[in-house]
């Protein structure tokens, strides 16, 4: 079966060579087969991306013979979607078991579920933490002994999730089945299922979910024909089988594949192309070459984020690649709050900013916090109303303080302060054309037409302080 590599070298060339890890009587290794006889019959090896759990299933890439990625525990199927939405044409298979995906990753199944990307999930549930020492698990069933309910689960261990159901209860899915491996006619049932699961998506349909009852011999203490036995008698009931959800064919729709090229990005966050600049720049953002590092920083409410913001957008027009990274911290309470924005002439390797060429500071938490991170050659332009004793700063940084408050309260709207320090900025330091500014002010201001005009007067403001008081 091209499914599977035809020597698993985890086991060497030995006799053992086309053995599993697996426990005797483990269903892990029926579903694997399913699983590679799926993707040998649809004829899609090339294009399938296996995403493995942390549990049983961890050494899955040993023997499927596809592209696989090792996830992080309950994280599987929180990779799977990244990885569809990448590769939009890639066949995605996310397979789990119940501690992985039912516990530790709940909350991501949930989410890809909901969000409904067309990706593969298989997750196999045998009612117990396998690899870890046989502790209890979501799907443990009633009364159940485990390793940390060793006299039995009880109601105040809470009840065994129904996976299968809690899935096809949500709009996003296509396609949702419970299957079981007992007995023939069951492992005929589950490999049909196995391969639909993959058929959905190959189709463009939607996500589909197949829940494998399993047996687990080792942790159950009985025999591989016992366990059997124990999964139909005691787990069936709980877990019903059959077709949870089964989308007829005219309600799937389309999925509609993900574009990442950078004219459809771009028009998408409604910002123009280069070509479409507001101003001819030159090759580099300002001063500082072709790769430039801004912090600013302030109390709440000084509008730190929203300029940052607007930097990012206008080095956009300008064909810059920009990143804007907020962090809040306790401004509520007089601390500080700031944002980092990173402006390359070709890519941004690194959005941190921990030496900024420019840094602004609307308080004097912000500015004690920062000014030694600024090296010699950078600028740091401050609001001299808020800060009337700067600390001492590098003698190699050229220190702006720049009345930002009293212009904005001169123009009768003092929230404009933080567009006062923008002018300032723009005028010390050239990093970025003020036709674009402008623009990306005006596109943030939206339907607010009557603040436009303040807001690019506030701007000429500060550029003109700067430019009359360094002439």
């Amino acid at each position: 079966m091209s499914g599977f590599y035809p020597c698993f070298e985890r086991h060497g060339d030995g006799l053992k060579r086309q053995t599993t890890h697996y426990c005797a009587g483990c269903g892990h290794g029926l579903v694997h087969r399913y699983l590679a006889r799926a993707i040998e019959e649809l004829g899609i090896q090339e294009r399938t991306v296996a995403v493995s759990p942390v549990g049983c299933g961890v050494f899955l890439y040993y023997y499927l013979d596809a592209a696989n990625t090792q996830a992080a525990h309950g994280r599987a199927s929180a990779v799977a979607v990244g990885h569809k939405l990448a590769h939009p044409g890639s066949v995605v298979v996310s397979y789990q078991g119940d501690g992985d995906l039912a516990s530790i990753g709940l909350n991501e199944i949930m989410q890809a579920a909901q969000l409904g990307v067309p990706i593969s999930v298989v997750y196999v549930n045998n009612a117990i933490y396998g690899m870890t020492g046989g502790q209890l698990a979501p799907t443990t069933l009633m009364g159940q002994r485990t390793t940390t309910s060793p006299t039995g689960r009880t109601s105040r261990m809470g009840h065994p999730l129904r996976m299968a159901e809690m899935i096809a209860s949500l709009e996003g899915p296509a396609y949702v089945e419970r299957v079981a491996l007992f007995d023939a006619k069951q492992r005929a049932r589950a490999a049909r299922a196995v391969e639909k699961a993959l058929r959905v998506q190959v189709e463009n349909r939607g996500l589909a979910f197949v829940e494998v009852l399993a047996e687990c011999p080792t942790h159950l203490r009985l025999s591989a024909a016992d366990a059997e036995r124990w999964v139909a008698e005691h787990m069936t009931p709980v877990f019903p089988l059959g077709v949870k959800k089964d989308l007829p064919d005219a309600d799937y729709g389309t999925w509609a594949e993900p574009r990442f090229d950078a004219e459809h990005v771009l028009a998408s966050l409604g910002v123009r192309a280069a070509a479409e600049s507001p101003s001819a720049t030159s090759a580099t953002p300002g001063l500082f070459g072709d790769d430039v590092g801004l912090k600013l920083a302030g109390a709440g409410g000084d509008g730190a984020q929203t300029a940052a913001l607007l930097l990012a957008q206008a080095a956009i027009d300008e064909g810059f690649d920009a990143t804007h990274i907020p962090s809040y911290g306790p401004e509520s309470r007089g601390g500080t709050s700031y944002a980092d924005v990173r402006i390359a002439a070709e890519a941004v390797l690194s959005p941190d900013v921990p030496e900024p060429h420019v840094l602004v500071a609307f308080n004097a938490p912000s500015l004690a916090r920062f000014a030694a991170t600024v090296p010699p050659g950078g600028v740091i332009v401050y609001d001299a109303d808020v800060v009337p004793r700067p600390p001492v700063i590098d003698g190699g940084v050229r220190v702006l303080g720049v009345p930002c408050t009293s212009i904005a309260r001169e123009l009768g709207e003092t929230r404009v302060k933080n567009i006062v320090a923008l002018g300032a900025v723009q005028s010390a330091t050239r990093v970025l054309p003020s036709a674009s500014l402008k623009a990306a002010l005006k596109r943030s201001l939206g339907k607010k037409a009557g603040l436009v005009a303040a807001n690019e007067e506030a701007l000429r403001r500060g550029a003109a302080w700067v430019a009359a008081t360094t002439a």
